[in-house]
């Protein structure tokens, strides 16, 4: 591999993640991520739906990305919204010391760990503004990144300012609400504010490019104008 390539794997849960065709259109924000780069950047999108935190590291998904991860590659951990379950973590403990693991991970392969806070969920107050339902889970991992001197995208302050710029009713496109009859996959209709549509996805996903064009990281280099 020459110096001009890069790699970045992604570890995170279904707001990340590859949907499989039967659920489209809902899509995490890492399926669409490759488009953003030329090919001088290869995503590996690891991110699975439903695992927290401690559960990824507990399935042996940090360890399988740990071996073949490389000297300068990124590995980008996004995690929260399963560290709230019961199989889950507790902000500044478990779910610190869980995320401590990947970027001591990284690290000690020569790799450039990255954390990023939580997506918000679409769920708005009377007046229009968006509620935190993510508890102490971005702020814990805020707290981490200061104190290892990890490079950090606040996607929990970016998506809420999307969210809310957008409004009630104009941000439903970013996420998987359809009336019945509207798509063969939900024949019923859905309304769900946790996971992204197509659109939905690729917007999230320029949150993400923004953050890695804020830190100012060398592989912004390579991505498409």
């Amino acid at each position: 591999m020459n110096q001009n390539q890069y790699t970045i794997f992604l570890a995170g849960d279904s707001t990340a993640a590859n949907c499989p065709k039967h659920e489209s259109p809902m899509a995490g924000w890492g399926q669409f991520f490759q488009s953003f780069f030329d090919d001088n950047v290869t995503i590996h999108n690891e991110a699975m739906g439903g695992r927290s935190s401690n559960s990824f590291i507990e399935e042996g998904r940090l360890q399988g990305i740990l071996e073949r991860i490389q000297q300068n590659d990124y590995l980008f951990i996004q995690f929260g919204h399963n560290d709230q379950k019961s199989y889950g973590t507790e902000p500044y403990t478990t779910y610190q010391s869980s995320l401590r693991k990947y970027v001591l991970g990284a690290r000690e392969k020569g790799a450039y760990p990255v954390l990023l806070t939580s997506v918000h969920r679409r769920k708005f107050d009377r007046s229009g503004k968006l509620e935190n339902t993510l508890g102490h889970y971005p702020n814990a991992m805020i707290q981490l990144a200061e104190k290892l001197k990890v490079p950090l995208i606040d996607l929990w302050s970016k998506t809420k300012c999307l969210y809310e710029n957008l409004g009630i009713e104009e941000s439903k496109k970013l996420f998987t609400i359809l009336e019945p009859n509207v798509h063969q996959n939900y024949p019923d209709g859905i309304e769900d504010n946790t996971h992204f549509s197509e659109t939905g996805a690729r917007e999230i996903g320029k949150l993400v490019v923004e953050g890695m064009k804020e830190l100012e990281l060398p592989v912004v280099a390579y991505l498409k104008t």
